[in-house]
């Protein structure tokens, strides 16, 4: 079955940011549970776990009935969330866009500090729940793109990059409804590792 990745921080460390309450919730019931849930669906479907959780999107056409869009959204779940942690560290630790990403957010953008503006303005256009992902589109550009609930770019053809999560169970319990304040937090702890090795293999 799938298993949960490890997180490279511990809980507290993202504090003041976000606490370590809220982090050890979003993660070990939120996630955790959209990750039970797609297991007990594909046992229930007897599948034999072949493919690479960031795989299996790709091969949904082998599942019948309705069980399908219950497979899709639970494991939009999980791997929305495995972005979302991967997007966030330590300050220190913390990458900026370098290399190839960060010549594209120039050339699409303006700069960083632009690029994060827009980003910024998109998430708090976000009617109920979901995520803005920053995606590398099939014509190789960039793109800040608005997802409710548990939709992945992946089903549209979009590679995600990056993204914050802006269901209130992310926020709530340290900002209350000031989504502005949590975006402008979430800069300081924004990490870009992750978005700089996939941008960065894909468009040599």
């Amino acid at each position: 079955m799938y298993r949960l990745p490890k997180l490279q921080y511990n809980y507290q460390d993202l504090e003041p940011y976000i606490d370590t309450h809220t982090l050890g919730l979003h993660y070990n019931i939120h996630e955790n549970n959209y990750l039970s849930k797609l297991n007990e669906l594909l046992e229930k479907n007897n599948y034999d776990y072949r493919y690479n959780i960031d795989e299996l999107i790709f091969h949904l056409n082998e599942f019948r009935g309705n069980d399908t869009e219950d497979i899709l959204y639970n494991l939009g779940g999980v791997l929305n969330h495995n972005l979302y942690f991967k997007s966030m560290n330590v300050p220190m630790l913390c990458q900026k866009p370098f290399g190839g990403l960060l010549l594209a957010i120039e050339r699409e953008f303006g700069s960083f500090d632009n690029f994060y503006d827009k980003f910024m303005n998109n998430a708090l256009k976000i009617r109920g729940s979901g995520y803005t992902f920053l995606v590398l589109t099939s014509n190789g550009t960039l793109m800040i793109l608005n997802l409710s609930n548990q939709q992945t770019p992946l089903s549209l053809g979009y590679i995600p990059l990056f993204c914050v999560d802006m269901w209130e169970h992310a926020y709530y319990l340290n900002y209350k409804p000031d989504k502005t304040k949590y975006l402008d937090n979430f800069k300081k702890i924004a990490d870009f590792t992750y978005a700089n090795t996939i941008y960065n293999n894909i468009i040599k």
